[in-house]
This record gives structure tokens, C-alpha cells and sequence, in this order.
């Protein structure tokens, strides 16, 4: 870490109010190297060097959980070979990485339905997961064929099921019912979103959970984004005042 990070760090910290949760759409891959002549997955690639850069980050200013919006449930829209691809990159990318994670304390997780992802991803996903689950430090929660309505549609359907069962009465449902059967149960909700390449939408991306999340957007597109957009993000997130419905007296 070089000594400005460390002093940009220690001003963070010392100001306190460090989001607990934080989630990143990591937009603008394909942008990126379409300027450069090059094939989409490049992009990606190159965003892998964003990803590496903002977890050792997050991780050192003590961030609890970075939530990164990795393949979305609408994704599979994508040529084939595109989707492939990423698929490739998803194998690769947590070979090469799961070292590096050991040694910063991280502990992977992941959200979605990942029981349709290809058996060879979720072989190396699971391992990773296993391998890190020790780890005390940032939670890393990797969104994979992750969709906020399908998410919520199971949830009730879960909730739903077991009013049939007798365990739920109706009338007892409440927002930490709802909550409780998200595959972010036991996650605290976002304190603050990033979404990079100026893009100005949610899509579909932990709907309930954002209720009072945050926002932060910047037109930096994903593979350019390091640590110095995440300081900037997380300074600005002390600047607000959070409300959450109520008025300043």
C-alpha cells in the first residue's frame, strides 16, 4: 500500500461512519474495449484488475461485506459465446484469485441461483467458498445468476409454503419475514451503492434490500475504477446524512 492510500485510509476511518455493506454494479466492460478495438470479454478481463484492487481496499479500511454484481439472471440474453466466455473468466478468475484472498483474510460468498450455473463453475465456486470460510475479514459476496424479482418471487413462494404448513399465520408477515427468506438473510442491507459508467438504474439488482441505500455513480468505467474511485465514494457517503424517512429536527 503506498503511503497516500494509508493516509487516505486513516482520514476515512477516523472520520467513522464506513458503510458496513457495500454494493458495486460493475458496469462498462464492454464500452472499455470496444474504444480499443478490442472483443468484450478484454473488458472483462480487465476488470478483473478493478475487482483485485477495490476487495484489498475494502478489506483494509474494514469493510464488512462488498456485494458485487458479477452475472445477472438476464445475462444469459448474451451471444452464447459471450456467455461463455465469462464463464471461462468466472473458473479462472477464482483459480488465480483464491490464494490472494487467503492471504487477505477474505471470505467468499456467493447470492443466486447458482445451481444453473455451468457444474464446472460451481465446482470451483464451492471450493473457493470452502477454502475462504475461515477467513474473518471482508465478506465478499459474489452476485452470480442473480436476479432482485426472482429473488423476492422465491422468497415469497418459500414464506408462502410454509403458511400451508401452519408454521407462518398470515397475519404475522412482516418486512423481517420477507427479509429472513432472502439469499441475503443474515447479510446486513447496503449502505452504499457504486455503479460505475454513468448508467443510472438498479437492474434488478437487490431491490428490497436498497429501500434506503445510498447511490454513488460515476462515468468511470469499470476496468479504469481503483481504489481512489472507492475513497471518493465511501468520502462522499460520510457527507449524507441518513434519514431513512424521517426529518432533521
Amino acid at each position: 500500500m503506498h503511503d497516500q492510500d494509508k493516509e487516505v485510509q486513516e482520514r476515512l476511518i477516523q472520520r467513522g461512519n464506513l458503510p458496513r455493506h457495500i454494493a458495486i454494479i460493475m458496469d462498462g466492460n464492454g464500452r472499455w474495449a470496444k474504444q480499443r478495438g478490442k472483443k468484450r470479454i478484454v473488458g472483462h478481463r480487465a476488470g478483473v484488475d478493478s475487482v483485485r484492487d477495490v476487495v484489498r481496499a475494502a478489506g483494509e479500511l474494514g469493510i464488512e461485506v462488498l456485494t458485487l454484481y458479477v452475472f445477472s439472471s438476464e445475462n444469459w440474453k448474451r451471444p452464447p459465446q459471450q456467455v461463455s466466455a465469462l464463464m471461462n473468466l468466472l473458473k479462472e478468475t477464482l483459480d488465480k484469485e483464491t490464494k490472494d484472498l487467503l492471504e487477505n483474510n477474505v471470505r467468499v460468498r456467493a447470492i443466486g441461483k447458482i445451481e444453473q450455473l455451468p457444474r464446472f463453475c460451481q465446482k470451483v465456486l464451492q471450493r473457493t467458498i470452502e477454502l475462504t470460510s475461515r477467513n474473518s475479514g471482508l465478506i465478499l459476496n459474489l452476485a452470480l445468476n442473480y436476479g432482485s424479482r426472482g429473488e423476492i418471487v422465491e422468497a415469497v413462494r418459500r414464506i408462502a409454503s410454509e403458511v400451508e404448513n401452519g408454521e407462518y399465520r398470515a397475519n404475522k408477515i412482516g418486512e423481517k419475514t420477507i427479509s429472513a427468506h432472502l439469499f441475503t438473510a443474515d447479510l446486513p442491507d447496503p449502505d452504499l451503492l457504486i455503479r460505475t459508467s454513468a448508467e443510472m438504474r438498479l437492474s434488478n439488482f437487490l431491490l428490497w434490500q436498497m429501500a434506503y441505500t445510498e447511490i454513488w455513480v460515476t462515468d468511470i468505467l469499470w476496468p479504469d475504477f481503483r481504489r481512489e474511485y472507492l475513497y471518493q465514494a465511501i468520502e462522499n457517503y460520510q457527507s449524507r446524512e441518513r434519514r431513512f424517512g424521517k426529518v432533521k429536527e
